[in-house]
C-alpha cells in the first residue's frame, strides 16, 4: 500500500492514514489534509462542501455527508466490523480516493501521436 496520486500521496497525514487506524479522518478534524480530501471529493464526485469547511479545512457535516456519498456510491465497508459504510476516512477510503486521483490525473508519459495529415486544403 501506497498513495500514489499527485493530490494525495505528498501529504505525510494521509500517508499516516493508509497505515494506521488512529490517524483515520473524522468529523472535527482539520487541516490541509482535509482541504486535500474535500478537492478529491468535489473533482471525483463533484461533491457540495460548504465553503464555510473548505475555507477553514474542517471536516465539518457537509464534508462528512460527502464522505458517506462517496462510501455508500463505491459501497466501502469494512465487513469485519460494518453492515453499512460510516462518514470516517480509513485505509480503505483513502485507498479508494487515490486510486481514483490516479486515474483523473492521468499518465505522466509522454503522449505519441500519429503522422497528422494537412486538412486545410480540404476546408477551401
Amino acid at each position: 500500500m501506497m498513495l500514489r496520486s499527485k493530490l494525495l500521496s505528498p501529504n505525510a497525514r494521509l500517508r499516516d492514514c493508509e497505515i494506521n487506524d488512529a490517524a483515520h479522518i473524522k468529523l472535527g478534524d482539520q487541516g490541509d489534509f482535509v482541504d486535500l480530501i474535500q478537492q478529491a471529493l468535489a473533482l471525483i464526485d463533484n461533491a457540495a462542501i460548504s465553503s464555510s469547511e473548505t475555507s477553514s479545512s474542517l471536516y465539518g457535516d457537509s464534508t462528512a455527508t460527502a464522505v458517506l456519498g462517496y462510501k455508500t456510491k463505491r459501497s466501502i465497508i469494512n465487513r469485519s466490523y460494518e453492515n453499512q459504510a460510516d462518514n470516517i476516512v480509513g485505509k480503505m477510503t483513502i485507498k479508494s480516493l487515490d486510486d481514483e486521483m490516479l486515474d483523473l490525473e492521468g499518465s505522466d508519459d509522454p503522449v505519441v501521436m500519429g503522422a497528422v495529415r494537412p486538412v486545410f486544403s480540404r476546408l477551401t
